[in-house]
């Protein structure tokens, strides 16, 4: 008969929390952290211990879970937490952080613990419904009857793998919504009627970014749309998401949409030619341009 895991979650944003109800409900043992305490009110009222730090979280865990927002997220848990970590405990990565911050905890954590990179594709509907997509590196034998309370895994190689997968799917989806957003602009710019621009793009090759761009049920945070294709161009020269990261940038610092969903921002990619009389094009000024 398999142990109970006592599971530490350190991190409770949009992703984070719906995952750790699911560990819940599976009936393990939980003690969750994060940095603003109040966020862990719900969980505490549905079974799971409140840890003042994530030493005190970590320090009888079986499994440590971290669902952060980013490198330095993930770097400031890992100096806290790893004094305290058990030996023999494991340490499963599902943050969006990019190879290298996963290869230095790695190095950190040495042989004491064993480390999966696991980011997980899917928002926020499909981590309360425990359908996300795990991209697994490393050696997830350990830990996978758990990250099946969370979705299904994909083992992507060694160690880094999964976080280095992560990277180029959201930077492909990330820019395909900015892509389709631009191609609805072009289509007003024309004249076309945008329902039948939408429909046209949504029976395309590009049908997943059109309902991303379009989606109300998910959050995925702008600012963390920005953060991931920084980690992207960081790592290789990319001139084509240099542009979309702009884009993203723009829509942050002007447009106030740090914390809004991605499809947020791409609407006001969207709309920015309506708002913006001289840079509409006429059917035919279009055909005169083209001749």
């Amino acid at each position: 008969m398999r142990q109970i895991e006592k599971i530490a979650v350190l991190g409770l944003g949009h992703m984070g929390t719906p995952m750790a109800r699911r560990l819940l409900a599976a009936g393990h043992p939980l003690t969750v952290w994060n940095r603003t305490p109040a966020k862990a009110g719900p969980l505490t009222g549905e079974g799971a211990v409140r840890a003042a730090s994530p030493a005190d979280a970590v320090r009888d865990a079986d499994v440590v879970i971290t669902m952060l927002a980013g490198p330095s997220a993930l770097a400031a848990v890992a100096d806290a937490a790893l004094p305290a970590l058990p030996a023999g405990a494991h340490w499963v990565e599902m943050s969006t952080v990019g190879p290298d911050a996963v290869r230095r905890l790695a190095a950190r954590i040495g042989d004491r613990a064993t480390l999966v990179d696991a980011p997980v594709t899917g928002s926020t509907d499909r981590a309360a419904a425990g359908r996300l997509g795990i991209l697994a590196g490393g050696d997830p034998s350990g830990v996978e009857h758990v990250l099946a309370h969370l979705g299904t895994v994909t083992r992507t190689g060694p160690t880094g793998s999964g976080a280095a997968l992560k990277l180029v799917v959201n930077t492909a989806v990330i820019s395909g919504v900015a892509l389709v957003a631009e191609a609805l602009r072009l289509a007003h710019a024309l004249g076309l009627d945008e329902a039948t621009a939408r429909t046209a793009l949504a029976g395309g090759p590009l049908a997943g970014a059109v309902a991303r761009a379009f989606a109300e049920d998910a959050h995925f945070a702008t600012a963390l749309a920005v953060k991931d294709l920084e980690l992207a161009t960081a790592a290789i020269e990319l001139p084509a998401v240099e542009g979309v990261l702009t884009a993203y940038r723009c829509a942050v610092e002007e447009g106030g949409l740090a914390e809004a969903d991605l499809a947020r921002a791409a609407d006001r990619l969207r709309t920015t030619a309506r708002t913006r009389a001289h840079t509409a094009v006429s059917p035919t000024a279009a055909a005169s341009n083209d001749a």
